[in-house]
């Protein structure tokens, strides 16, 4: 049974959203969004606030391991979070060199250092002599900057550094979201390292999807972002494909479930509402009616007086 996974989305899955998608759907692990480290340790009490779940053996209420995602260009300060995190409890160290976000880039962070293939190599290395042999650490990138060029050297850094795994989004830093998605590239790593894990990533969005993903890249091992927000039980009818699809009624339900769990200011609990809702109507009729109903309210009780 190939690996299934829930793909870290800075803004979108956070512990609410990796609760409920968690319970509806079985991942194998999911992965935090990023925790931006610059130049100083950070307190465990950051840690605990971006990842909850730690104080719960790093998993989600139904058990799904969860790895955290650290972000930095600093290789010492890198490994003495990452240290701090597995003493946390941390499941795995995932480090971020893919998010194309221009304020993240501007701050050598992320997808900026992927014309820094001696960079990415000193900051895997330290992470993983700084954390116990039994954590797991794992690396995630895209294709290049502007293309696929430094892919493979890149890739070599990486596993040379000692990471356990490598994540992989067929896409360029420039290209952000914007087809098209090239698995292929990503066979290309898997054919140079036919005996380390690789995963895929980017616009697995149905079984036909990703089963074109599995031929074209040479992985068995999946990571589903964007698709697996909209349309929840995705995962599910990846291992189960006569499973039937859930009704907009059962997505409701986890939505009004989501909307009543989360806690902070009114507006902000809105907006994630809001946020899912808008996603699931890429699939749902139901959801699109409902939205235009909503995306103009600003208060839970109006949202909840709808139901």
């Amino acid at each position: 049974m190939p690996t299934l996974i829930l793909a870290p989305m800075e803004g979108l899955t956070d512990v609410h959203m990796r609760h409920v998608l968690t319970q509806i759907s079985r991942y194998d692990w999911c992965v935090s969004e990023f925790l931006r480290i610059t130049d100083r340790l950070l307190p465990a009490s950051c840690f605990l606030e971006h990842c909850p779940e730690l104080a719960n053996g790093s998993r989600t209420a139904n058990g799904t391991p969860v790895h955290l995602q650290l972000l930095g260009s600093e290789p010492e300060v890198m490994a003495e979070n990452a240290a701090r995190a597995a003493g946390l409890g941390a499941a795995a160290i995932d480090i971020n060199f893919g998010c194309p976000a221009k304020t993240v880039n501007r701050h050598r962070g992320g997808a900026a250092l992927l014309g820094e293939a001696g960079l990415m190599h000193d900051i895997v290395s330290a992470v993983r002599r700084a954390v116990p042999p039994a954590t797991p650490v794992s690396a995630k990138i895209r294709l290049g900057i502007a293309d696929a060029s430094p892919l493979l050297d890149n890739a070599t850094a990486i596993r040379e550094a000692g990471a356990d795994w490598l994540t992989i989004h067929g896409r360029t830093r420039e290209q952000g979201y914007r087809p098209p998605v090239d698995w292929s590239a990503i066979g290309r790593v898997r054919a140079r390292h036919a005996d380390w894990r690789v995963i895929a990533n980017g616009d697995i969005g149905s079984a036909r999807a990703a089963a074109v993903c599995r031929e074209e890249s040479g992985c068995d091992d999946l990571m589903l972002g964007r698709a697996a927000v909209s349309e929840p039980d995705l995962v599910d009818r990846l291992r189960q494909p006569d499973l039937p699809a859930l009704p907009w009624a059962g997505v409701h339900a986890w939505q009004m479930a989501f909307l009543g769990r989360m806690r902070g200011s009114e507006s902000g609990i809105l907006g994630r509402y809001k946020q899912w809702l808008g996603m699931t109507a890429l699939v749902y009729p139901e959801a699109a009616e409902r939205f235009q109903r909503v995306k103009k309210l600003r208060r839970i009780a109006e949202v909840l007086e709808l139901s």
